[in-house]
């Protein structure tokens, strides 16, 4: 445990960072997984559930929670994933 005042403020405002990191992380893991979910059960109507996943990893990515590069990469990954499942 810290004995100067700045690095106790310091460990407090981190954990606070962390927990909200987690729940916005969480949050895009769960609509990642509807989005499967979508996919599997129909592909002809996932595109709704692929824009929401997107908005849900934009935010992510605004609160640099996740480096915009790999919220672009999961993006395209999951556009593609889609596009893979409605062709067959």
């Amino acid at each position: 445990m810290p004995n100067i005042q700045s690095a106790k403020k310091r460990v407090k405002v981190s954990e606070k960072k962390n927990l909200r990191n987690r729940i916005v992380k969480s949050g895009v893991r769960t609509a990642i997984k509807k989005f499967d979910a979508a996919v599997a059960a129909d592909p002809q109507n996932a595109q709704a559930q692929l824009s929401a996943t997107s908005a849900a990893i934009d935010k992510a990515a605004a609160k640099g929670v996740v480096h915009k590069n790999a919220a672009n990469r999961k993006k395209a990954r999951l556009a593609r994933q889609l596009n893979k499942a409605a062709a067959v």
